[in-house]
């Protein structure tokens, strides 16, 4: 009699702990989210000039920051106005550094950057946006994103009510991007975008965003100037923006599997550490704010995309058959002719796979049934060996 209480106890505690460990997992896959599976960063510094060195250093950290969080080279466009790493006057040649105390370098040994000096241009920057690029530009220029992207842009350089500065020779509007914004969600070249931008009056250039799925942040309010953090006494410039700068620091705390979301990143705002207010436009947004994660748009981590399951199977001939082509049914075309290879008979192998991805796991309760079906027998294995001994 004591032995079987026993037994009904560890298989009790062997259910429990089963399904603490199915809640997690069940929770983690309901979850909802962003329904992207790549993303793209579009990292602009428009500023020329040694005077502005801060505005590279901006640039650079938030490249530092996506591509530390998983964002690959490829799918980042980073154009730089002016090269400060080898401007004649920095003291410390091929490195940009954004602190006086001068522990992390910027620039590095390994950054690529796809537009510099007179190639950052707003035409060049609208034409990466929209994909109207030449056929000639090679595909580490273009923004190969697609409708199931997330679509990153930070803009930094010197700005005004409704315009950013190109070069000092040029400016783009607010209402150009919000048409080039337009233009993408047309052509199906983003998924949800996210946009960044540190410039005097700031806030000013997301104004006239009408696209859907579109979040942005700036730095300044209308009439505000956004401020430099630090000064260099060796280079003798301002080395960072104050907003970036406490931008790049929340994000020091992040990594790939962060849970952390953009309302997190937006609470910790502080007009009196930035020296300016800050904004946050979500209304063309239809997630909330605390249901987005910061690596929905800053890293690489995706969702996979399940397809569904195949209404039908290529028959694949055997050596001692012809090779044989399937068309489609809806449309009379023909598909892709399938001939086999070798000297194995595949189709066992994919009919079977066929009928996997058609099965579905069953309901909860077929589940839970066999979860306990399967404790039982383990519990009544380890009873038998238990009284053999």
């Amino acid at each position: 009699m004591f032995g079987l209480l026993r037994l009904l106890t560890l298989a009790l505690c062997f259910a429990l702990s089963v399904k603490a460990q199915a809640e997690p997992v069940a929770e983690f896959f309901a979850r909802s989210g962003s329904s992207h599976t790549n993303n793209w960063a579009v990292l602009v510094c428009a500023s020329r000039y040694w005077f502005n060195y801060r505005h590279m250093s901006n640039a650079l950290g938030m490249y530092r920051t996506v591509k530390r969080l998983g964002i690959p080279d490829s799918n980042i466009i980073l154009m730089l106005a002016d090269d400060a790493a080898c401007n004649s006057r920095n003291k410390f040649p091929g490195c940009v550094y954004s602190s006086s105390a001068k522990t992390l370098d910027l620039y590095g040994d390994n950054i690529e950057v796809d537009y510099r000096g007179y190639e950052v241009t707003v035409e060049n920057f609208l034409r990466v946006l929209t994909g109207r690029v030449e056929p000639s530009v090679p595909r580490s220029k273009r923004l190969l994103s697609d409708d199931r992207s997330n679509v990153f842009i930070f803009m930094t350089g010197h700005g005004g009510n409704e315009f950013l500065k190109f070069q000092d020779s040029e400016e783009i509007s607010a209402f150009d991007i919000a048409d080039a914004v337009a233009q993408m969600w047309e052509k199906k070249r983003y998924n949800e975008l996210f946009f960044m931008i540190d410039t005097c009056q700031a806030n000013t250039m997301y104004s006239k965003f009408y696209s859907p799925n579109v979040l942005a942040t700036g730095s300044s309010v209308i009439h505000e100037n956004s401020y430099s953090h630090e000064n260099d006494r060796d280079l003798g410039v301002a080395v960072i923006d104050s907003y970036t700068h406490y931008v790049l620091q929340y994000m020091e705390g992040i990594n790939k599997t962060s849970q952390a979301t953009m309302q997190d990143l937006f609470d910790t705002y502080d007009p009196a550490k930035i020296n300016s207010h800050p904004g946050v436009r979500s209304d063309l947004f239809p997630r909330s704010l605390r249901d987005t994660l910061v690596t929905d748009f800053f890293g690489g981590v995706s969702q996979a995309e399940v397809l569904p399951p195949l209404e039908f199977l290529p028959t694949f001939a055997s050596p001692s058959q012809p090779s044989t082509s399937i068309v489609s049914e809806d449309d009379g075309e023909e598909a892709a002719e399938y001939s086999a290879i070798g000297a194995l008979d595949s189709q066992p192998f994919l009919t079977a796979l066929a009928a996997g991805r058609q099965s579905a796991l069953g309901a909860p309760f077929a589940r839970g049934l066999r979860t306990w079906a399967s404790s039982a027998v383990v519990l009544l294995l380890a009873g038998w060996i238990a009284s053999r001994k």
